[in-house]
């Protein structure tokens, strides 16, 4: 059987990059430290969230995925430690800005995706920053199994996750950054995890998912036509089993590392004896492309 570990590393965001890097690679070394052989961080974890506003100035956080700090720094650490792990960064090309996964494994970048869905909310601003993916829904083959990753609010949509799931993924893996709802006043986190949990239930692939805490304050001037807002982010980081059922979960406010062990070859044995993917019917499902 082909039993691996997986981590996900749930923190509040330094102001500097530098710190956010340092800090992420710490808890990643815990986790490598722990056994895991994949490691999930949260989205975008080298600045604060910087999409709850609109800066112009905030374009130039966006780097080529070669000049990108934490791309280069973890590079060396899957390198040193024999881990795989996808890098969410903001990525800028040519006159095209992106939000995107950078996928390493053991030092090797195998690959680049780039988030097909961007939101547009009061304070997930991301359309002003973001364009939208073109790259297609990936699917890398690592050292530890078959990884699909997709990017916060790619995890809300169906249709991403069964394309991943079609392409081979053993495993979904989902960055995030997601936490208050100040307008519509409601408590997204339940049904934020519930989502996630039927994608691993109907495509029998567990899922991980990586969120970031605490509370990130807009302060107003004229650089942002005078906003003044703040996000909680919810944490509740978690790890599924292939069913969709949690078995492992994070607090709300914590910075943590969870991690699981996971059968890859029993998972692949279940979706055979289930016949989920033999009894698709693609022809009857045409207005899904519409």
């Amino acid at each position: 059987m082909r039993k691996i570990n997986v981590a996900a590393a749930q923190f509040s965001v330094p102001e500097s990059r530098e710190k956010s890097i340092e800090k992420a690679e710490r808890l990643t070394r815990e986790a490598a430290a722990n056994g895991a052989n994949i490691v999930l961080l949260p989205e975008l974890f080298e600045t604060p969230y910087f999409c709850q506003e609109r800066r112009y100035e905030h374009y130039d956080l966006a780097l080529p995925i070669a000049e990108n700090p934490a791309v280069k720094r973890f590079a060396e650490v899957t390198r040193e430690l024999g881990i795989a792990m996808p890098i969410s960064v903001y990525e800028r090309d040519v006159n095209a800005f992106y939000n995107t996964i950078a996928m390493l494994d053991s030092g090797e970048m195998l690959g680049i995706y780039r988030k097909t869905h961007i939101p547009d909310d009061h304070f997930y601003q991301e359309k002003f920053y973001f364009t939208p993916g073109n790259t297609g829904f990936k699917v890398w083959e690592t050292r530890f199994g078959r990884v699909g990753v997709g990017i916060c609010w790619d995890q809300w949509f169906p249709e991403a996750a069964r394309c991943m799931a079609l392409s081979g993924a053993e495993l979904l893996l989902y960055p995030t950054a997601i936490g208050s709802e100040p307008i519509i006043e409601c408590d997204s986190m339940p049904h934020w995890r519930r989502c996630m949990q039927g994608h691993a239930a109907a495509n029998l692939v567990p899922v991980i998912a990586a969120n970031r805490v605490g509370t990130e304050k807009i302060t107003p001037d004229d650089g942002n036509a005078h906003q003044q807002s703040e996000l909680t982010f919810y944490g509740s980081s978690f790890i599924t089993d292939c069913t969709g059922e949690i078995t492992k979960s994070a607090d709300r406010s914590s910075d943590c590392v969870i991690m699981q062990e996971i059968d890859l070859d029993s998972c692949r044995v279940m979706r055979q004896e289930w016949g989920v993917f033999r009894d698709r019917r693609p022809e009857a499902y045409r207005q899904l492309a519409m």
